[in-house]
């Protein structure tokens, strides 16, 4: 990935958000961001695939359900960058968080959304 690729990824507030979710959860369903966001699940399953297709996040199948994680082998450059910008930018998304939470316990919340 080109740093004009990742940076146009990151430019987008939808795919911003969802990444810096993901990267605060570790894992994250299609479900979840549905909620954290307040966005309709096209929306967010769309821009998610973006950033699947640039290798930025991968995906797993679970059911009917897929969980997104960050790459774990992305060039130590792209790695730096999603570190400061997740460690110096978590009030962009406090109210994502909120609103993620209020699904309860992520074991509660996989049985609430993903099963």
């Amino acid at each position: 990935m080109t740093a004009l690729e990742f940076f146009k990824l990151l430019s987008d507030e939808t795919r911003l958000l969802s990444l810096l979710l993901i990267i605060e959860e570790k894992e994250l369903c299609v479900c979840e961001l549905m909620q954290a966001l307040d966005e309709s699940q096209p929306k967010v399953s769309r821009h998610l695939a973006q950033m699947r297709k640039t290798g930025l996040l991968l995906d797993k199948r679970q059911g009917q359900w897929v969980f997104y994680r960050v790459n774990p082998e992305l060039p130590e450059w792209i790695n730096k960058t999603l570190a400061e910008i997740s460690v110096n930018n978590k009030v962009l998304i406090s109210n994502n968080i909120i609103n993620l939470h209020k699904m309860g316990d992520r074991p509660e919340r996989v049985r609430t959304c993903c099963n």
